[in-house]
């Protein structure tokens, strides 16, 4: 396999054809901020901002400033989106709204803990590139309310009668294994140990269910014990994946390599459960019982879930040397370059039907922004380099398995 002609291409369609998209359509020039609604040609369909998307637009230019270049546009562009967030995306005590209109004046109080997480790390990673210690400042306080946040994660705003039915859901510690790491220059280090450990316990002692196999999206808070209903049966495949990357960049960081193989055997464990055998692609949704879901797009195949199960294959390859990591990296390559990219227009596809069809041609919208196909696509070429350069990338030989890529 070429792991360095991979590790180029992954390369070259974001810095040539994926960020050019955003930088050319996305940012607002006479407002601040960002447009996310964006057509298939990169034209502007709604121009309500999303404090998550935001935050996830500054994190991504100022991210690839710190570690990919110093490239002036890129600054510009993440201290453009950061300014506008500074300035409206929050009610003055750091509570993030979770959406703005084009001018920044408040839509939806900010219920969703989400609008936080990428709050943080946008300023986290808007403080390396500029040394602004305002933007530092704003990062850790947000980070701080995060913490508070953590038992009641809408807090009043939450549709849930108190004391029937207390679920605990799996989204806040995968997001913060990440988020901890993200803002790690600006934590104790006994402090970032300390909650990495918390969300490694949650994340597989908790959220994993040996005796399925499998991660969950929700438990019973108080007993930690599985739920037999819509929202306790609800498998996340997707979700579940991306988390194991954080795990496997944890594990890393701390030294612990039992935590990466086990982080592999819970990817491919989730990916073989979530694969859609008749038609290809991983499934959104599904229920651990086999019973009929609540989300009617359950089948529907997204852009993310593919884009972030790439990474953990990469990472779990390059980490353990598993070919069960590379054989599924192939296939999902091999899917997701296929039916997300678009072969006409820049950047990518997010809504598929089962079938694998187009559902939506919109490259942007109220969920999908300048995040998973860039970051994506920097994490795979940066995973293919090390491939390409280690003895786990040397010890598979040329199989020629990638020969019909160009």
């Amino acid at each position: 396999m070429d792991f360095e002609m991979l590790a180029t291409r992954y390369k070259d369609e974001l810095l040539n054809n994926v960020l050019p998209f955003w930088l050319e359509h996305s940012l607002d020039r006479e407002r601040g901020g960002y447009f996310t609604c964006l057509e298939r040609d990169g034209g502007v369909f709604d121009t309500d901002k999303f404090i998550w998307l935001q935050g996830r637009e500054v994190w991504m230019f100022s991210m690839l400033y710190n570690n990919v270049e110093k490239k002036k546009e890129w600054l510009e562009a993440a201290v453009h989106g950061g300014e506008f967030l500074k300035k409206y995306g929050h009610d003055g005590e750091y509570n993030w709204y979770f959406s703005l209109t084009r001018e920044g004046k408040p839509l939806v109080a900010p219920y969703n803990i989400f609008s936080y997480t990428f709050a943080a790390m946008a300023f986290g990673q808007l403080s390396l590139a500029t040394g602004d210690p305002e933007y530092a400042r704003i990062a850790k306080k947000t980070f701080n309310l995060i913490l508070l946040k953590v038992d009641a994660p809408k807090g009043q705003w939450s549709k849930a009668y108190p004391g029937t039915r207390n679920l605990k859901n799996f989204a806040l510690p995968m997001i913060l294994c990440n988020l901890a790491l993200e803002i790690e220059h600006l934590l104790d280090e006994g402090f970032l140990l300390k909650t990495a450990e918390i969300c490694i316990h949650e994340i597989m002692e908790i959220f994993y269910r040996p005796e399925l196999g499998i991660i969950v999206e929700n438990v019973d808070a108080e007993t930690e014990s599985l739920s037999d209903t819509f929202e306790g049966r609800l498998v996340n495949p997707g979700h579940a994946i991306e988390a194991m990357w954080f795990i496997m960049d944890l594990g890393e960081r701390l030294g612990r390599p039992e935590l990466i193989a086990k982080a592999v055997d819970i990817t491919i464990r989730m990916i073989e459960y979530g694969w859609d055998r008749q038609y290809g692609g991983i499934f959104y949704y599904k229920d651990w019982l086999g019973h009929p879901l609540q989300q009617l797009e359950w089948d529907q195949k997204l852009w993310w879930v593919h884009m972030e199960t790439l990474i953990s294959l990469l990472k779990g390859y390059q980490l353990t040397g598993s070919e069960k990591c590379l054989n599924w990296f192939k296939k999902i390559h091999d899917y997701t370059w296929k039916h997300f990219k678009d072969q006409e227009y820049p950047e990518w596809f997010g809504y598929l039907s089962r079938r694998g069809e187009v559902l939506l041609t919109l490259k942007g919208g109220k969920w999908k922004g300048c995040f998973h196909i860039p970051r994506g696509l920097y994490q795979c070429w940066k995973t293919l380099e090390k491939i390409a350069s280690s003895p786990v990338g040397a010890s598979t030989g040329n199989s020629g398995i990638f020969k019909n890529d160009h």
